[in-house]
């Protein structure tokens, strides 16, 4: 795969993040599926819930062997922290695609 086509695709999914963060009147429970989605793959994380008011992140962090701990952090600025977690491999190229493709965003790669 291209790394140009791997960059355009990444920055693809921080735009539909940011897009997602000023926009939550427009289908809050689609966009919160998308960050819940990034979150869940980013830390291999469990039943994770946001509080967009509070900027709050609460998750089930793997420990073990199909052993999970609870967490709770506050975020300073929920976006960005959403787009830190989206990771810059390879190997994730095909769960942002299919991202993309799931809220219609038409990539140029």
């Amino acid at each position: 795969m291209a790394n140009f086509t791997l960059n355009v695709i990444l920055e693809d999914v921080k735009n539909l993040i940011s897009y997602s963060i000023t926009n939550q009147d427009v289908d809050n429970s689609k966009f919160e599926s998308l960050h819940k989605a990034i979150i869940k793959r980013y830390f291999d994380a469990k039943k994770v819930k946001i509080n967009y008011a509070d900027q709050t992140v609460d998750l089930q962090l793997p420990v073990a062997k199909a052993k999970y701990t609870p967490i709770t952090f506050e975020c300073l600025d929920l976006g960005s922290f959403i787009q830190s977690c989206v990771k810059t491999d390879e190997n994730s190229l095909y769960f942002y695609q299919n991202l993309l493709t799931h809220y219609n965003i038409v990539s140029a790669a």
